[in-house]
């Protein structure tokens, strides 16, 4: 078992770690706030700090109030450990499926081998890049992955087996995406509801 201290560590990164031992972290590790990407053989293993978790938040809050005013179907299945057995496995700061709901909804568990992968994936890089996540993704096959480092939120979308960067969401192409950056930026100055209450009106002004 591996031993740590959330107080003391952020993001710890390993090498040469094998399938086997990342399902063993996976499982005595459930119970606490740590968060595991694996990426052929690396691990990295992060604590989320009070930045992350609020960034985390107002944004999957923002791509909910999106769908709302746009009438889009989401189903929100938040940090679900995705994995790609002996290869990669991630858990997403929030992620959404939107076209793929339909083979999804109401199952307990998800194979990656039967079941698709997340439509899209908000990570919030204030404490680790997500440069390495990325290609997690790629190999889970995200269609999109937003990403917002404290001062930009780009979009990443995949094409064939990397991403590339886009100006448009292909969910919510009327939207202006990295222009939410300014939104997220008031996180920690604002009320929460009264930034939500903001940026919907934004989001209309955007659709109308």
């Amino acid at each position: 078992m591996l031993a740590t201290s959330p107080s003391l560590i952020e993001v710890v990164h390993l090498s040469g770690i094998s399938w086997q031992t990342y399902e063993t972290l996976l499982e005595e590790l459930s119970d606490r706030r740590l968060r595991l990407t694996y990426n052929r053989g690396n691990l990295e293993i992060m604590t989320p700090s009070p930045e992350h978790e609020l960034g985390k938040e107002v944004l999957g809050r923002f791509v909910e109030t999106i769908a709302e005013e746009l009438e889009v179907q989401i189903y929100p299945l938040g940090s679900t450990t995705f994995k790609r057995p002996e290869l990669s496995g991630a858990e997403p700061d929030k992620c959404f499926y939107i076209r793929n709901i339909a083979a999804v909804r109401g199952k307990k568990r998800l194979d990656l081998d039967k079941d698709p992968a997340p439509d899209l994936v908000v990570e919030i890089d204030v404490t680790s890049s997500s440069s390495d996540r990325l290609q997690v993704y790629a190999d889970l096959g995200v269609a999109e992955v937003w990403i917002y480092n404290g001062e930009s939120l780009t979009i990443k979308q995949l094409q064939s087996t990397a991403y590339i960067n886009s100006q448009t969401s292909q969910f919510f192409p009327d939207v202006p995406v990295p222009e939410i950056a300014g939104f997220l930026q008031q996180a920690e100055t604002v009320d929460y509801l009264e930034l939500v209450k903001i940026f919907r009106q934004w989001v209309r002004n955007q659709i109308g």
